[in-house]
C-alpha cells in the first residue's frame, strides 16, 4: 500500500509546568489501514517518546484510547485516518475531563458516580451456592443485554452538553448501567437504585439531547436508556402515592 504524509496537530499539556495547553504538529506517514492510534504510537516510538496517551486492546474492546479526533470523541483504535476530512487531523484529550498529561485525562468523578448506582446484582437474600446458578431465559437476557455492552470508555460525557455545564450530572453511562442491572431478573435492587437517580442531578437532569448516543461504539443507547428510567422513576412515585404501605415494605 503507497504511504502518504498527514499532520497531526497533538494537545500537549503538562499541568505542573506548563502556563497552559498547545499543540505539536507532526508529519506521519499513514497508508489505508492506519488508524489515529496507529498515527500516534509512530510519535511516541519514532518522533516524540514524551507524547503521553492510553491505550491497550487495540480492539475497541477496552475503551481506555478514547480521544477527541477533529472536535469528535472517539475510540482512537477505531478510525481510519483516511476517512477524516480536511487536511490536518487534530487530536485532543476527551472533552469535559481534567487534563492529567497531553492526552490523558482523570476518570475519578465518573468512577464515584458509578460506584453510586451500585453496577452489582443485588439479592435480599442470596440462595446457597448448592442451589445452582440463577437461570434466565433469552427474553431475559434480551431485556439488558444492549446496556450490558458499555465499556466505560467515557466518550458519552465527552458529547454530552448537560455534562459540560454541571459536573454534578449522573451521566449517560452510569445511568445506562444503573438500567442494566434494573432490567435484569436477577436482581433485586430496582427499587433502590431508582431512589438514588431519580433527582434533579440524575436522571431528570437529562434533556436529551441524545448526542451521548451518537458517539457510543457499542450502540448502548444511553439516551434511550435514560428516557426509560424516567419512565420506571415515574412508575415507582406514583405508586408510592397511591400505596404507600406496599411501597415502604
Amino acid at each position: 500500500m503507497a504511504e502518504r504524509e498527514v499532520v497531526f496537530r497533538v494537545h500537549r499539556y503538562r499541568p505542573e509546568s506548563d502556563r497552559g495547553p498547545t499543540y505539536q504538529d507532526y508529519r506521519v506517514p499513514i497508508r489505508d489501514d492506519t488508524v489515529v492510534l496507529d498515527a500516534l504510537n509512530h510519535i511516541k516510538d519514532t518522533l516524540d517518546p514524551t507524547l503521553t496517551f492510553r491505550w491497550s486492546c487495540r480492539m475497541g474492546i477496552c475503551g481506555s484510547c478514547g480521544m477527541n479526533v477533529n472536535g469528535t470523541p472517539v475510540l482512537t483504535c477505531g478510525v481510519f485516518v483516511k476517512d477524516l476530512r480536511g487536511g490536518v487531523v487534530t487530536v485532543d484529550p476527551m472533552a469535559n475531563f481534567p487534563v492529567l498529561k497531553d492526552l490523558v485525562v482523570e476518570f475519578d468523578d465518573f468512577m464515584r458516580k458509578l460506584q453510586g448506582v451500585k453496577p452489582f446484582l443485588i439479592r435480599k437474600e442470596d440462595a446457597p451456592l448448592s442451589a445452582g446458578e440463577y437461570r434466565q431465559t433469552p427474553e431475559q437476557v434480551e431485556a439488558y443485554r444492549q446496556q450490558s455492552m458499555c465499556i466505560n470508555c467515557m466518550l458519552c460525557y465527552s458529547a454530552c452538553p448537560v455534562y459540560s455545564r454541571t459536573d454534578h450530572f449522573l451521566g449517560p453511562a452510569a445511568s445506562a448501567i444503573a438500567y442494566r442491572y434494573i432490567k435484569d431478573s436477577r436482581d433485586e435492587g430496582a427499587d433502590e437504585r431508582l431512589g438514588r437517580i431519580s433527582t434533579k442531578t440524575g436522571i431528570w437532569e437529562c434533556t436529551f439531547v441524545g448526542e451521548c448516543s451518537v458517539v457510543c461504539p457499542k450502540d448502548v443507547d444511553p439516551a434511550a436508556a435514560i428516557q426509560s428510567l424516567k419512565v420506571l422513576a415515574s412508575m415507582r412515585h406514583m405508586r408510592r402515592i397511591l400505596m404507600p404501605k406496599s411501597a415502604s415494605r
